[in-house]
């Protein structure tokens, strides 16, 4: 039941899911990293990769509600182009992606937000560094439940959303990664009412992939 903005039940399966995330990186760290040559240079991208990721999001910006929201994404990335020029800052490769996200809000008018994103994600591959600094972005659309006669809710339950975020991943061995970083959401019906509330969230995010 939810009270004053609050969700305890949605509050403890988010915890749940961040302490899995969490142990899970935790203990599959000790594995050695397979995918480099002698020198310790990525010998190449992954084709495909899977990655689940958890957030937690805070209200920013003008809304007079005091968000905060919990996300889960599950995301799917293919790699679009590669430059593999060990002298270029620009070492690295580009990925084309496209996610789910699911998000229960903790404190706000409404409950819940669902949604899909499609955008790009740029991966800084440094020679011989298990690290790779990278940043994406993206847009897309979802339903939320909207109580428009509450100033500062949505206005209405279609959605637009945009996603940015800048972070760094950790190659565990040759085919699990974790991350962690930091994520920007914006949400908006693109003044399909008025008045037109938009939302902006900013908040942690850590996550495992899986590389084919």
């Amino acid at each position: 039941m939810k009270s004053q903005y609050g969700s305890a039940p949605f509050m403890k399966i988010f915890r749940r899911l961040l302490l899995c995330s969490i142990v899970f990186a935790l203990t599959t760290a000790r594995a050695t990293p397979e995918r480099v040559n002698a020198n310790g240079d990525v010998i190449e991208p992954p084709n495909l990769e899977v990655s689940t990721e958890t957030a937690y999001l805070f209200g920013i910006i003008g809304n007079p509600n005091s968000y905060e929201i919990g996300a889960q994404f599950v995301t799917a990335r293919w790699r679009l182009g590669l430059n593999d020029n060990p002298e270029s800052f620009f070492r690295g490769y580009n990925q084309v992606y496209f996610l789910t996200m699911a998000e229960p809000i903790f404190r706000g008018p409404e409950n819940y937000y669902f949604g899909i994103s499609t955008g790009f994600r740029y991966n800084f591959v440094r020679p011989g560094s298990r690290f790779t600094p990278y940043i994406s972005g993206g847009v897309g659309l979802g339903f939320i439940d909207s109580h428009a006669n509450i100033p500062g809710a949505q206005g209405q339950d279609f959605t637009f959303n945009i996603l940015t975020a800048v972070g760094v991943s950790y190659q565990i061995n040759e085919h699990w990664k974790a991350n962690m970083g930091l994520l920007y959401q914006h949400l908006s019906n693109a003044q399909q009412t008025d008045p037109n509330p938009s939302l902006n969230l900013l908040g942690p995010q850590i996550g495992v992939t899986y590389s084919f």
